[in-house]
């Protein structure tokens, strides 16, 4: 018997995904561009669009307008687009297939859809274990909710879709929404639904018992019941399962109670719908299953880029779900559900169930060592099986007491704790980038350090390893921020005791706080007082930011209200607040001294300048009285110089910069002439070489610890004085040796002959 013939792949759509497949790993590796090409896009690329060519481009050049797009300028590889992998690319691949099958023939497009939508929602009712489900594919998270609400209004208003919002008037509809959702949901609905705000109703979380984050279901109930009383129609509720902050579950079995009981609509949405697919799963997240809608995002919780979102929803009326736009007659609509077609078979179920077990996994890891760590505070809900792990750094009685005292310090002062909290996590997410931490606000703990593998870890490929890297990250930041918590209260006791600095009360920095240098100068007026104390501070800055040390020095947040201050940063177990202190104050005082002296000066010369000028004007008067005015015509004056010649004396004068006078240059000409002349008669064995800084009658080294920093540029001048000594006398010796051979020649001759006693003395001076 033969063998059915094996149906071959199209070769056009075969050739369509390999150039597709080439494109995307061309665009992703950057290098499509040669370095010619780089240096003439630097010189003429530009942002602005330019006019469309006639003659069309081709593909590459395409690419490569495409590529330069994405990367810009910046060629660093920091800035690089993250590579998504296999099955990313099997999602990417899947937008381009549905353009190809939209221009297919209308009933080969029909069943082909029909049959992709329809093993998509298989496969996610199964594994989501939502049963007699149906799937909604949308762009936007938020568009799902939309769609059940408008579904859930055609529902209870039967005349909605002719009489529409007419009917709404008599019977009011309430949306209820718990305090926890995302910020800006319910606005979001009621504008596309065109309800007015009063549709939202805010169910507060718990406040006396049970989770901070969960729904509390005795609030929702009187609210509930208030409005069914005043002629309002409870409509719709929303519930979490895994806030955005915290990643709590509200009590979706009780909400299911309620919603059955006043014939209201339960969607649930969060991240911990994900682990629906994992064997163990809480009875708490088990109950979302029971609710009439679901909003699952599977591209976060796979890793896959730009699949859509999906809810799922019952609903026994067709007709109603299309009129709610749930479902569509648009073949080309379906298609919406393509990339995720292709993904999850690329995954398959074992692959999908390994990523959400690997990311639970994750965070049972990171909070069996947080556990361990001291001044480290935990908030999550369920220890055992929580895909969100919330930790937060509070103040504890195991934080170093070395000068300091935590306790009573920072009692209801939760800025503080909210600046350092701050810190921590963006400290944690720059050194361990791929444990994909973040800082949330939560309304009630205050600033914490969010762990949420589920949505960060498929694209960041954390591992195991990135979390050890984040707890060892994390245990050498805790002591850092428990003494800067305690040396706060020093630093600012020492500050205060300085008249000289103004402390700096600012509770959203994270460190040991701020100062400004205050100077002494009374007599400014208000706007050189500023100016004055500005340049000091600025400057005070730069000396302390070249310091050798381990401290941060800033000049404050981006928002702060004071200026012109300086701010410490984050201090360790070893620092000394009061040496820290008494440095800021004494180089602000150098620095003031400095800015003092030189305005002096400049005040010193400024007046010197006019006498001198004054002076030199002087002078020239008298020099025309002296030679007459006859001697000051060119011609003439040479004649009668030639003739008569003047015997006037040239006066020199030197600008004191020290007085701000003139002075004569007589004594430096005749100082001048006075060393020249010694030092031409001193022999050069008198010369005393002398080491810079070495002072009189002390050996070298025996006073080095006296010599000043700012002795340098006199030590140079002095180096150079012993130099040129030196050098004339060695010039000297060079012409000693002939002349001494004669003399050495006549006294060896006259040596030889006998000269009689009382003669010598004689014969000596002659010979001189």
């Amino acid at each position: 018997m033969d063998k059915p013939p094996v149906k071959m792949m199209d070769p056009t759509l075969a050739e369509m995904g390999s150039h597709l497949s080439d494109a995307m790993k061309i665009l992703e590796s950057g290098k499509l561009e040669s370095e010619q090409g780089k240096e003439r896009r630097k010189l003429s690329w530009k942002d602005i669009p330019g006019p469309l060519q006639g003659d069309g481009q081709d593909v590459v050049s395409i690419l490569q307008l495409v590529q330069n797009l994405m990367h810009g300028d910046d060629d660093k590889q920091g800035h690089r687009m993250q590579y998504v992998g296999e099955q990313g690319h099997m999602a990417l691949l899947g937008h381009s297939l549905a353009a190809y099958i939209s221009v297919l023939e209308r009933e080969r497009l029909r069943k082909l859809t029909t049959r992709i939508l329809s093993d998509t929602t298989l496969w996610l009712c199964r594994l989501f274990r939502y049963e007699n489900g149906s799937a909604y594919y949308h762009e936007d998270d938020r568009e799902g909710l939309v769609k059940v609400c408008r579904l859930a209004i055609n529902t209870h208003y039967e005349d909605y879709a002719t009489e529409g919002f007419t009917l709404l008037s008599s019977k009011h509809p309430v949306i209820y929404q718990s305090a926890a959702c995302r910020p800006g949901l319910g606005q979001h609905l009621c504008s596309q639904l065109g309800l007015s705000m009063s549709s939202l109703c805010i169910v507060p979380c718990n406040t006396m018992f049970g989770s901070l984050h969960q729904m509390d279901v005795a609030l929702l109930d009187k609210l509930i019941k208030d409005d069914s009383e005043s002629g309002k129609l409870p409509l719709l509720l929303i519930a979490n399962a895994g806030t955005p902050g915290a990643g709590h579950t509200d009590k979706l079995s009780r909400l299911k109670e309620l919603c059955v009981q006043y014939n209201m609509w339960l969607h649930v949405e969060g991240v911990n719908l994900a682990t629906l697919v994992l064997g163990q799963v809480s009875s708490t997240v088990t109950a979302a299953t029971k609710c009439d809608s679901m909003t699952l995002t599977p591209g976060p919780w796979l890793g896959l880029p730009a699949v859509p979102a999906v809810t799922l929803y019952r609903h026994e009326d067709p007709a109603l779900s299309l009129t709610a736009g749930l479902t569509s007659s648009q073949p080309v609509e379906k298609l919406r559900a393509l990339p995720l077609w292709l993904s999850l078979q690329y995954l398959g179920h074992d692959g999908i169930l390994q990523r959400i077990k690997h990311a639970s996994q994750l965070s049972l890891q990171l909070l069996e060592h947080l556990k361990t760590l001291a001044s480290i505070k935990t908030s999550v809900e369920d220890e055992l099986n929580s895909p969100v792990v919330v930790f937060r750094f509070s103040q504890d009685n195991s934080a170093p007491s070395s000068g300091g005292s935590v306790e009573g310090y920072l009692a209801g002062e939760r800025d503080i704790l909210d600046a350092l909290n701050r810190w921590l996590g963006e400290q944690l997410a720059q050194q361990v980038p791929l444990s994909g931490v973040d800082v949330v606000e939560l309304e009630d703990e205050g600033t914490c350090v969010r762990f949420s593998p589920l949505m960060t870890a498929a694209a960041l490929g954390t591992q195991e390893n990135d979390v050890a890297a984040l707890v060892e990250k994390l245990g050498e930041m805790i002591p850092v921020l428990s003494c800067t918590l305690c040396f706060r209260q020093d630093f600012k006791d020492e500050v205060l005791q300085q008249a000289s600095l103004s402390y700096i009360e600012d509770q959203s920095w994270p460190g040991l706080g701020g100062v400004r240098y205050e100077p002494r100068t009374t007599d400014l007026d208000e706007d050189k007082r500023q100016h004055w104390v500005e340049k000091i501070n600025s400057d005070l800055l730069k000396k302390l930011m070249e310091l050798d040390t381990d401290l941060y020095f800033s000049d404050g947040p981006e928002f702060c209200e004071e200026k012109n201050c300086i701010f410490i940063g984050m201090a360790t177990e070893d620092l000394d607040v009061a040496e820290l202190v008494e440095t800021i104050v004494s180089i602000g005082r150098d620095i003031e001294e400095s800015g003092k002296l030189f305005e002096n000066m400049m005040e010193v010369v400024r007046r010197g300048i006019q006498e001198a000028e004054q002076q030199l004007q002087k002078a020239n008067e008298e020099k025309l009285m002296e030679e007459g005015v006859l001697r000051q015509i060119p011609l003439v004056g040479s004649v009668l110089n030639w003739f008569s010649p003047v015997q006037a004396s040239v006066k020199g004068k030197t600008f004191n910069l020290a007085e701000g006078c003139l002075d004569s240059t007589e004594p430096v000409y005749s100082i001048k002439a006075q060393m020249n002349k010694e030092a031409s008669l001193d022999s050069p064995k008198s010369v005393t070489k002398r080491f810079p800084g070495q002072k009189l009658f002390r050996r070298h080294g025996a006073g080095s610890d006296s010599v000043s920093d700012t002795s340098s540029v006199s030590q140079l001048e002095e180096s150079f004085r012993e130099t040129a000594p030196v050098q004339a006398s060695d010039a000297e010796e060079a012409e000693v040796p002939k002349e001494h051979h004669v003399h050495i020649v006549e006294e060896t001759a006259l040596s030889d002959q006998r000269v009689p006693d009382g003669q010598e003395t004689e014969c000596v001076n002659t010979l001189r």
